[in-house]
């Protein structure tokens, strides 16, 4: 077997060439560039400390390395993704969008298709299931409930999870960093990476100022009508956001945005009713592996709409709509806060260990 590790220089990623090795698998190491579009070309991720741990790496354990530049199909596909999608007024996911057209499809169609398996560092698993006499590979979610990431996968299409490999999937944080400490990696204390990647050290607001400019527009509060203050353009703000306001005698949440006036609507105190609901439409629904459920038009499912490490309960039914066509929905136990059109929902089976399927909130 043949494998491509994806390797940034982080503890996760070092780990697992670790236990590649352990199993007696040498893979190749690529670390990929990505980075953001400037005058003079690219601005790259902070990239110096990761290509000098991950080349130490290669070299501890007698691995190929190769650095893969994807500038500008990250470019292309990711950052061109939520630029447009700030500008319609939704709240884009570029992780989930880099997972499936770079690290499993840009990556792999310039490098990857020479390998039988592509390796992260992601804390996910796979699982076989049977359906029909038929078996199919499922995403599933990690040992660590708090670092999960099976929700940044749900847009992987059947042939790239089939293709993928989570080594580090069946361990915690704390074990993942014990792991590193008995094997001396450079990479055993170094922090998480935050934030959006392509952004780089750069403000994600001054980002989105570069691109789509500033528009003042009117804060206004959801339920009296009152106007508030103004702001600089709805694309700085997002459903549930409270920082950035800078209203008195908060604490106020944005709970609507009306894209065509460029306004802002607000309710007061830290439980307003107008963040919550229980009614979620998903449009580009689909199954990531197989239907599990048999066509069934009402199931019992818990699903995520953000990253977190608790998971929702609800049912989820499908009806034809005249606009939309079938239109898959999801109807919560409990109020959720924050539903933001744009987002993901991944929806998983009743013991919340298979990723079954996933759409786009409308």
């Amino acid at each position: 077997m043949t494998v491509a590790a994806l390797v940034s220089g982080g503890v996760d990623s070092s780990v697992v060439v670790h236990l590649l090795k352990e199993q007696g698998v040498t893979p190749d190491i690529f670390y990929i560039r990505i980075g953001m579009e400037d005058a003079e070309g690219y601005i790259d991720c902070p990239a110096e400390e990761d290509i000098e741990i991950t080349s130490y790496i290669a070299k501890k354990y007698g691995c190929r390395f190769e650095e893969v530049n994807l500038h500008k199909e990250y470019w292309d596909n990711v950052v061109s993704y939520t630029i447009e999608s700030v500008r319609r007024g939704l709240t884009p996911n570029p992780d989930v969008m880099c997972n499936r057209l770079i690290k499993f499809g840009a990556f792999d169609e310039k490098r990857g298709k020479d390998y039988d398996r592509i390796a992260t560092g992601h804390y996910a698993q796979t699982s076989q299931f049977t359906i029909d006499n038929s078996q199919f590979t499922f995403l599933a979610t990690a040992k660590d409930p708090i670092k999960d990431q099976t929700d940044f996968l749900t847009q992987l299409t059947y042939p790239q999870i089939a293709k993928a490999m989570f080594p580090i999937g069946h361990l915690t944080k704390r074990e993942v960093r014990q792991i590193a400490h008995e094997a001396h990696l450079p990479s055993a204390d170094r922090k998480d990476s935050q934030g959006i990647c392509f952004l780089g050290k750069i403000n994600y607001n001054d980002f989105l100022r570069r691109y789509l400019g500033e528009r003042e527009g009117r804060i206004v509060e959801l339920e009296t009508g009152k106007v508030l203050g103004t702001h600089k353009g709805y694309w700085f703000h997002t459903i549930g956001q409270r920082k950035g306001l800078f209203l008195s005698g908060g604490p106020w949440f944005v709970v609507k945005k009306d894209i065509g006036e460029n306004v802002l609507y607000v309710s007061q105190g830290y439980t307003p009713e107008a963040q919550y609901g229980r009614e979620i439409d998903l449009l580009g629904f689909r199954y990531l592996s197989a239907d599990i459920w048999g066509g069934a038009e009402c199931v019992d499912v818990k699903f995520k709409i953000r990253h977190t490490p608790e998971f929702a309960s609800g049912r989820l039914t499908r009806r034809e709509d005249p606009v939309y066509g079938t239109i898959h929905h999801l109807s919560s136990d409990t109020k959720i806060q924050g539903i933001a059109a744009g987002q993901y929902a991944t929806i998983y089976d009743r013991d919340a260990h298979l990723v079954v399927a996933s759409g786009m909130i409308v």
